[in-house]
């Protein structure tokens, strides 16, 4: 019985190793959890061991596994953001008014990491609808509409992207009349970089993997679960063929027979927008010499380091992988892999049409280029703002931002998300770019600028902090799974040894195996350093 409703529901579903994370959320999304009975029917199907399927299944926060005798949660589940941008707006009154009003056998609320909806906080998800500056009122009436779905964004579609001169370029690589090699010259000579948060030269990745030998791959990192940070899913809602395009472009760049794109599964709206456009990409012939796979996330932060996205796409527990070797020799499938994030990409197409001179000349203060910066918190006008690398915290404010909102001045702020750490408002004058905020204990990241007023208790950010990577810490190294959970205790306890604190942030430096590890006591190694007094 069990089996056949599992068979119906994957459909010709492909019974591969790799799929098992979506054939997990086929069955989640048509019984409304993981029954125990149907992980055995899918342990069977897919030939894999109950124990590896149960693993798999637990590792990710948006599967519900019902085990034999327990009730399955409500059909309608209502996720109620608490990362720092929706915690300044009230986002904990929310979701304390929403249990209140709401029966939780028919509705559940849970609180959730960063949804990507920063400048629209409080945020929520209502289902999978998203709704921006959220309010009890406005909650109860998506439910009581059944308006629980979230809509596909009114995106530039492929004939409108055509009639742009889109795929104009990616159509001259493919019949020689660009080069490989002037292609990554233009690349290099730009400045571009991978814009995920890590900075490395583009040109040089391209190089790196174009030397491997083949079967080769190209990866799009979607999966942006930084809080604060929500700049993929603006490009991809307005214009998804720039990153289609530049990574068909990147794949005969570096040989790559396939591309796979990894989009986090906080974007519903943006993955039927995906789904419709590639399908129309692969009926126009586009992606002949690298057909295109979509895959979505279910819900960890820790699948946006590299290699723990590539172990998720592979259909296992998003672990971070131990380097050397780097996946440009061995990623996906054991493969030489090309990776980059949506950004990076959304650019190629600028840059090689208007030059590198063009896009190099964008910067200030000797960076090159433009960023996408998601700016939330006390700002006027919050939201993603293209401005030029190299721009200062309070320049961006000002000329972007319209300024500080009603009230509140400028205290302090995140350069780069969660992990960036938190600056004061005296270094607000210093350039944001890759490199530029090193001597200051800070990293711009992914570009997600969180801006704090004299109204924010910074404690209560970095305690916020602490929690998030507490939450996300895959659990695989003792260092980062003890000390974020060490570093929650002694923050919650009161005063807080500085001796003690700064022991354990080096251990974690040291000794963890990804970047979550190592980056994850910023929030208190800065105030530390920038503010002892509120630790004290």
């Amino acid at each position: 019985m069990s089996l056949a409703a599992v068979r119906a529901r994957l459909g010709p579903l492909e019974r591969r190793r790799d799929l098992l994370i979506e054939a997990l959320h086929r069955l989640q999304d048509g019984f409304g959890a993981l029954h125990a009975a149907h992980l055995r029917a899918l342990s069977e199907e897919f030939s894999i061991p109950q124990a590896e399927v149960f693993e798999v299944a637990s590792f990710y926060h948006h599967f519900d596994i019902v085990k034999e005798g327990e009730t399955p949660p409500p059909l309608l589940t209502i996720r109620v953001c608490d990362g720092i941008s929706c915690m300044l707006e009230g986002g904990e009154w929310l979701a304390s008014s929403l249990e209140a009003e709401l029966d939780p056998a028919s509705v559940r609320i849970q609180r959730v990491p960063c949804i990507g909806r920063c400048a629209g906080a409080p945020a929520v998800h209502a289902g999978t609808r998203a709704i921006e500056r959220a309010t009890v009122g406005s909650v109860l009436a998506a439910i009581a509409a059944g308006d629980t779905r979230d809509p596909v964004p009114d995106a530039i579609a492929l004939d409108a992207y055509r009639e742009g001169g889109g795929y104009a370029l990616l159509g001259a690589c493919l019949s020689g009349a660009r080069s490989v090699e002037e292609v990554i010259a233009t690349l290099s000579d730009s400045g571009l970089r991978g814009l995920g948060g890590a900075g490395f030269p583009a040109g040089r990745k391209w190089e790196f993997v174009r030397a491997e030998p083949g079967p080769r791959f190209v990866t799009v990192n979607a999966d942006e679960g930084e809080p604060g940070t929500f700049k993929d899913r603006f490009h991809l809602e307005r214009d998804p063929h720039r990153m289609i395009e530049g990574a068909l472009i990147a794949a005969w760049g570096v040989g790559a027979g396939s591309v796979v794109i990894y989009l986090r599964d906080e974007y519903a709206g943006v993955r039927a927008l995906l789904e419709r456009e590639i399908a129309a990409v692969k009926a126009a012939g586009l992606d002949a010499h690298a057909p295109i796979d979509l895959r979505r996330g279910a819900g960890a932060y820790i699948c946006g380091e590299e290699s723990a996205m590539l172990e998720s796409i592979e259909g296992k527990r998003g672990l971070p992988r131990h380097r050397p070797p780097f996946i440009a020799k061995s990623g996906l499938f054991g493969r030489p892999t090309l990776n980059h994030n949506v950004e990076t990409l959304y650019w190629l197409r600028d840059i090689l049409e208007r030059g590198a001179d063009w896009f190099a000349a964008q910067g200030r203060r000797g960076a090159q280029g433009f960023r996408s910066f998601s700016v939330s918190g006390r700002v006027r006008d919050p939201g993603v703002k293209l401005a030029p690398a190299g721009i200062t915290t309070r320049e961006l404010i000002e000329e972007f931002c319209a300024g500080m909102a009603q009230g509140h001045e400028l205290a302090a702020f995140l350069p780069g998300g969660a992990s960036g750490g938190i600056l004061p408002e005296r270094l607000a004058d210093e350039p944001l770019d890759f490199g530029m905020l090193d001597t200051h204990g800070a990293f711009v990241g992914s570009h997600a600028i969180v801006v704090l007023s004299q109204a924010d208790d910074l404690r209560a950010v970095a305690l916020n902090l602490m929690r998030f990577f507490r939450h996300e810490s895959c659990g695989q190294c003792t260092p980062c799974r003890a000390g974020t959970e060490k570093f929650v205790a002694l923050m919650e306890q009161g005063s807080c040894d500085p001796v003690i604190l700064r022991d354990l942030e080096q251990v974690m430096r040291d000794a963890s195996i990804c970047g979550l590890g190592q980056a994850a006591p910023n929030p208190v190694a800065s105030l530390l350093r920038y503010f002892p007094e509120v630790l004290a």
